[in-house]
């Protein structure tokens, strides 16, 4: 946001074709979730050690495919009508961000593990370490002797890299998570039963990707259409794009706390389930949305009374900070259904109803937010308040979906996942 608004937008857009490029391969990858909480649950932690490195082996054979991804959709962010000099900008990010696939699936099945384990204070510690290297290797980056100047470093002549510079970064920060995520394997007890390192299963990895195909595309739906809503927003103008993706950044932002408790509710989930205990799943799952929905409406409340000192922490462009207002009173609604959909989501992932998910979320953001964002937004001229108000509906109906659903199957046990033989 300090560099120019152009790069607010590409980065923005980068961003969300970088996720939709690799989300299939994440969404794979994380059919090991449910495998790794129930096996935990049901007392065979070797099984759940051999079950992570078969996913590190997933998460490596989709790099590929990801990246292919992510070069057709830039292809066709002209065609569908986003500025050439943004398709240029949004190029030099993405592209730079692409070495970023391969740590990035292998930590996805590392952090499925120690998350399934109870491990998660190594998981804390890496997010911490990453980002106190990514705040000034950013600054650095992105403004080169100028940022170096900001964090009281001496100019050496370097350049300013801009939106390339903090897409390197990207990668080194999500390449330092995955060496503590290793570090930490290597000092659990192997007297627990743990593999040092597990070749390749096809059986295993075959159930991985049973379980983690729906969870692919369940993720490419929800992501997807943040794309296409980014794609509509772009056709409005590089300051609509901007204002977009300063709300966008605001409720990711706070996403992330229901996001951790949609993880932690799996692994409760799962971990009863693999122990055939039905209340305790039933009670995790419910505590969990709960959890959920109670976070978020606290942030609805900081979003609607101070949506201009959250907008002026991202952008110094005045010709944005209106906008972005305004789109960030309506990410208060949208929060609250945020919060509720993603935990009921991770209940239902940690008893391996995969599918099921796959179905609520197309249904949800295809038949419905897509429609009437497109109606609203481009049709009847509400610009990219349309926009949003059609992501709000779309998140509300995938909450009452969910949430219903888990409430139904944990009225009685939930057959746990068949686990190989070790």
């Amino acid at each position: 946001g300090r560099i120019d608004t152009l790069s607010l937008g590409a980065t923005g857009l980068g961003t969300t074709l970088f996720m939709v490029g690799s989300i299939i391969g994440i969404g794979i990858v994380l059919g090991v979730d449910p495998i790794l909480s129930q096996a935990f649950g049901a007392g065979h932690p070797r099984q759940a050690r051999k079950t992570m490195w078969q996913g590190v082996w997933t998460g490596l054979l989709l790099t590929l495919p990801a990246a292919g991804i992510i070069f057709l959709l830039h292809a066709f962010l002209e065609p569908f009508g986003v500025s050439a000099p943004l398709a240029k900008k949004t190029g030099e990010y993405v592209f730079a961000r692409l070495p970023e696939l391969i740590p990035l699936m292998v930590f996805v099945s590392i952090r499925a593990y120690l998350q399934a384990a109870h491990r998660v204070g190594p998981i804390v510690l890496a997010m911490i370490a990453s980002n106190l290297l990514n705040i000034p290797a950013d600054f650095v980056m992105a403004f080169g002797d100028e940022g170096l100047a900001r964090i009281g470093l001496t100019s050496i002549g370097l350049p300013a890299f801009g939106v390339r510079g903090l897409g390197w970064v990207s990668a080194a920060v999500t390449t330092l998570e995955v060496i503590i995520g290793l570090f930490v394997l290597r000092k659990i007890d192997p007297g627990k039963g743990t593999f040092p390192l597990a070749p390749p299963d096809r059986k295993l990895m075959g159930n991985i990707f049973r379980l983690g195909t729906p969870l692919g595309f369940q993720l490419v739906s929800e992501i997807g259409m943040f794309a296409c809503i980014g794609i509509m927003m772009g056709t409005l103008g590089t300051a609509a794009m901007a204002a977009h993706q300063v709300a966008l950044l605001i409720a990711s932002f706070t996403f992330m706390v229901p996001l951790g408790v949609a993880m932690a509710t799996s692994v409760r989930v799962g971990r009863a389930i693999g122990r055939e205990d039905t209340r305790a799943t039933r009670r995790a799952g419910v505590i969990g949305i709960r959890l959920g929905a109670a976070f978020m409406f606290t942030m609805a409340l900081v979003m609607w009374i101070f949506p201009e000192t959250l907008a002026r922490l991202l952008t110094t462009e005045e010709s944005v900070i209106p906008l972005a207002i305004t789109l960030i009173r309506i990410a208060a609604a949208f929060q609250i259904f945020d919060g509720i959909q993603v935990v009921a989501a991770g209940a239902l992932r940690g008893a391996g109803m995969t599918r099921f998910l796959l179905f609520a979320n197309v249904l949800a953001y295809w038949c419905v937010a897509l429609p009437i964002s497109w109606e609203l937004g481009l049709h009847q001229e509400l610009g990219p308040k349309g926009l949003w108000w059609g992501l709000t509906i779309g998140l509300g109906i995938s909450a009452a979906i969910l949430s219903v659903r888990f409430l139904q199957v944990s009225k009685k046990p939930i057959k746990a996942i068949p686990l190989s033989q070790e």
